[in-house]
């Protein structure tokens, strides 16, 4: 492969990743898909059909994972979520930042780019305190801390993936146990997901059956077709246009940071658009050319100086708290946890502790105000 093929190659991948990254984006205006969404019914109202959606969203990610690893297409060991080193405290703490942070911006950072694209400039103070802190937590002061206190804390594992520890178990080959334990959870999951019969609909389902399907778009654009086995150069194989430098799918908070970075820092030649950011932006215009086609788009801003504190707040604690549970409520809560990892499994659990602590505490302060 020539590096003039390389360079088209790599453009290929931005180019599916925003178009995926828009269709998403169309998706979350009309749907109003949201992992904060989908814990604030079940905790204030006690409705379970957003979760549901999440949940079948995840099903189906675990189960395509899953077969792509069987089929031999890609590896779990390929991605950010196979270090033997768990981090368990970082992760959790991370992911309990993320949680808490996620309910007093009223949204994840997903929901956050699409309220932007509808002209919510509240989302604009979240997206920047975000991206601000995680930038920080990636590179500045607070990384240092990161990696020279929480980081230290690790258990070493063997298998990070319950596949690689069932194809333990069982004597199986790496890719078929991964692909009969994608089977194994993912059904017991769609069984919870339908046996509500109002989930039946189609109305109901769509969102949960497309953004699992963008998820597994993403893990095949990265993995098989943006997959280099001899870089023409270093003659290494590369995963084109990742910031890792592994396959990843969606996630959003670290994108919003690199974006930021590129932004002020362009001109050093150094910044280039990676898959991440094709993401964020690919979102962005699906969900702006939604809001304007449906005549959806309005300017909204901030009326309380306390309102915008909160979320300045929430912004910095989803900034910090993504970078160390190495991802958000989609890097971790369907990419990570696609892949089935053990790291994936203790960042998502201190999401949705902290957003369901932090709504139950908004709850009680709603109650004494009133």
């Amino acid at each position: 492969m020539s590096l003039l093929q390389l360079q088209a190659q790599n453009l290929e991948v931005l180019g599916l990743c925003f178009g995926v990254a828009f269709f998403w984006g169309v998706l979350l205006q009309r749907s109003h898909f949201c992992t904060m969404g989908a814990i604030s019914d079940v905790v204030i109202m006690g409705d379970a059909t957003r979760l549901r959606q999440w949940v079948l969203a995840m099903a189906l990610s675990v189960l395509g994972f899953g077969g792509m690893c069987w089929l031999g297409w890609i590896s779990p060991l390929n991605t950010i979520y196979g270090a033997q080193a768990l981090n368990w405290l970082t992760l959790t703490l991370g992911g309990l930042m993320f949680g808490v942070g996620m309910v007093l911006a009223s949204g994840c950072t997903s929901k956050n780019i699409t309220r932007l694209a509808g002209g919510n400039l509240k989302s604009l103070v979240v997206l920047m305190s975000m991206g601000i802190f995680a930038l920080a937590t990636l590179r500045g002061l607070p990384a240092v801390w990161r990696v020279q206190a929480l980081d230290t804390v690790a258990l070493q594992v063997s298998a990070p993936f319950a596949g690689q520890w069932f194809s333990g178990l069982t004597g199986w080959s790496l890719p078929k146990g991964m692909g009969v334990m994608s089977v194994l959870v993912s059904v017991l999951l769609l069984v919870w997901v339908f046996k509500d019969p109002a989930f039946h609909r189609a109305n109901a389902y769509g969102p949960g059956l497309w953004t699992g399907a963008a998820i597994l778009a993403v893990w095949w654009i990265s993995g098989v077709h943006g997959f280099v086995p001899e870089h023409p150069e270093t003659l290494e194989a590369v995963f084109l246009s990742t910031a890792s430098g592994r396959m990843e799918s969606m996630s959003f908070t670290a994108p919003v940071a690199y974006a930021l970075d590129a932004f002020l820092y362009f001109s050093d030649g150094s910044k280039r658009v990676n898959l991440g950011m094709a993401l964020a932006l690919g979102l962005l215009a699906g969900a702006w050319a939604s809001a304007l086609q449906q005549g959806a788009f309005r300017w909204e801003g901030f009326s309380r100086i306390d309102d915008l504190a909160w979320h300045v707040l929430g912004g910095a604690l989803m900034g910090m708290g993504a970078v160390m549970a190495l991802g958000c409520s989609i890097g971790q809560g369907l990419s990570g946890l696609s892949t089935l990892s053990w790291g994936s499994l203790l960042a998502v659990l201190g999401i949705v502790a902290g957003a369901v602590l932090t709504l139950q505490w908004q709850l009680r302060r709603a109650e004494s105000q009133a």
